[in-house]
């Protein structure tokens, strides 16, 4: 079964992360078959915009932390992170180079790399249910990617406040932060969503691509190459006792004594 499931009601096409089971958790599979969706809709000349959700109760918890503590005893454990920090980074630089409105329609938990693509989405329509953090640093990781892009949306101060915090904040509070665009009933999301995906189809496509590049490449000029120090930065992290630490006291479900 495809961990990534595509849905087409034009002018909009829906990308499903699927894998209720880990709160459709970003595993390199998953990267792998997101990256590879919206390549697909890109070409889909009738779809206009593209709704990102995910199945069952979460929109993304994040980067899979079991494949993650896989990794971890492997001998080339450093290399491999780096390579899934640079698979992340590449996921969220496509979808701010994608010629067409994101619309993330998000229902439930969207935290650490699951809050990136939120972030990475042009429009958010949020249900009742939804919140968002950054919870990496209680893990002993660091959120090197999305922070750039966090303060790129809201600005230094606040995202500070949310990435050393490290809490989860609900949606009324994301609402007010502007991380969350539009709030509406759980079960009104996607067709919410889908309604805005209409009205931007109304608009010429070459406009709509322009103005994502004057917002995300031109204004965001930097935001690459933050990426890349970000990238570096996530790959160092997961080396450290810290990190062992974090996710050996996430699987055994306690509170981390940090070396």
């Amino acid at each position: 079964m495809a961990v990534v499931e595509l849905k087409k009601h034009v002018p909009s096409g829906t990308i499903i992360l699927n894998r209720r089971e880990t709160r459709n958790a970003l595993s390199r599979e998953t990267m792998a078959e997101l990256r590879q969706a919206f390549e697909d809709f890109r070409q889909e000349r009738k779809v206009r915009a593209v709704i990102l959700t995910g199945a069952g109760e979460a929109f993304c918890s994040g980067m899979d932390l079991d494949e993650m503590r896989v990794t971890s005893k492997q001998p080339d454990a450093q290399s491999q992170w780096y390579n899934d920090a640079v698979q992340y980074k590449e996921l969220l630089e496509s979808m701010l180079r994608f010629p067409k409105p994101i619309i993330a329609a998000v229902d439930g938990a969207a935290v650490a790399g699951g809050a990136g693509l939120v972030l990475a989405s042009d429009i958010v329509v949020a249900g009742e249910k939804a919140s968002l953090g950054f919870p990496e640093p209680r893990r002993g990781l660091v959120a090197g990617i999305v922070a750039p892009l966090l303060t790129f949306r809201i600005g230094a101060g606040y995202a500070a406040n949310l990435l050393l915090s490290a809490r989860t904040i609900d949606a009324n509070e994301a609402m007010r932060v502007h991380l969350f665009h539009e709030l509406v009933k759980s079960d009104l999301v996607w067709a919410r969503a889908n309604a805005l995906a209409q009205e931007c189809a109304k608009s010429a496509p070459e406009s709509l691509l322009l103005t994502k590049r004057m917002v995300n490449e031109n204004i965001g000029e930097h935001l690459s190459v933050l990426f890349s120090a970000g990238a570096a930065a996530s790959a160092t992290a997961r080396t450290t006792e810290a990190a062992q630490e974090g996710l050996d006291a996430f699987f055994e479900k306690r509170s981390p004594n940090w070396p």
